[in-house]
């Protein structure tokens, strides 16, 4: 027997396209649309010179370049919003009933849990994540896609606060300690839903049952929601931070799992390539 023989089936690109390219009956690898069949193909091409996972990092970069595009244009709607009513009429109020809800013991809980998305918890969560996933699966995919979401969403971070620059709300309104850095947008609303959601996006592919893929999705949503009102309630962000967060989070998460759904297809079409040629 020969190791690739040897080795279960959920290993490396083999397992990657026995499991993920399904979740439930749903093709990953299949577009139905003409963007996407275009993307599939200049993915293809870059794959044939730079090989599949060199394509996907490629894909990615292209993806982090939209991404702030996209954190450039929410700034400028992001001001039109604050300075008019609207959403950002929610944010005294939200502040303010989170300060109603305020007590010493629930300050040290939420505290101690907001840490978890802070700049020391959320980078350890994502390599432990990215080691063994992809020591699980032998393959280098899921470490490019945790690294690749984590550093987007920190570089979007970044961006957000330096092309704002708005004040955080008044430290008598906060819990210590104190956070002195801008407060557009939310950075631990922002990397928890992107963490949360690729770690659960890998996870849900090899899931069997709709019901797992449910309680997964359902947990990384819950992680990422109560990560962003725990900011609300401590005093550190502003409501309109965290939304902002939140859909700049979202998006970066979708081109990130459009991304993996190319590199899926490419594999497909190697395999099928191979195959071909080996029958004749």
């Amino acid at each position: 027997m020969t190791d690739q023989q040897a080795r279960p089936a959920n290993d490396g690109v083999r397992g990657e396209l026995q499991q993920d390219r399904f979740v439930g009956d749903q093709d990953l690898t299949r577009w139905n649309n003409r963007a996407g069949r275009f993307l599939a193909g200049a993915m293809h091409r870059a794959s044939s010179l730079i090989g599949p996972h060199g394509a996907l990092i490629l894909t990615l970069l292209f993806g982090a370049v939209l991404a702030a595009c996209l954190t450039a244009l929410s700034a400028q709607v992001y001001e039109a919003v604050t300075e008019a009513d609207g959403v950002a009429g929610l944010d005294h109020p939200m502040l303010a009933a989170g300060k109603s809800l305020r007590s010493p013991g629930l300050d040290v809980l939420v505290t101690a849990y907001t840490d978890v998305g802070g700049t020391i918890g959320m980078p350890i969560l994502a390599v432990a994540a990215a080691v063994v996933l992809s020591v699980q699966r032998r393959s280098w995919t899921p470490a490019i896609l945790i690294v690749a979401a984590g550093a987007g969403s920190l570089l979007m971070t970044i961006a957000g606060k330096r092309l704002i620059g708005r004040a955080r709300p008044d430290l008598t309104d906060a819990v210590p300690p104190y956070e002195y850095s801008a407060s557009f947008p939310s950075g631990h609303s922002l990397n928890s839903i992107v963490i949360a959601g690729i770690v659960a996006y890998l996870v849900i592919l090899r899931l069997k049952t709709t019901r797992a893929r449910i309680l997964t999705a359902a947990a990384a949503a819950v992680f990422a929601l109560t990560m962003g009102l725990s900011r609300v309630y401590l005093g550190h962000h502003w409501l309109t931070d965290v939304l902002a967060a939140w859909t700049l989070g979202a998006a970066w998460l979708t081109l990130i799992i459009t991304a993996h759904r190319l590199y899926l297809t490419v594999r497909k079409q190697r395999a099928a390539a191979v195959a071909n040629s080996t029958r004749s």
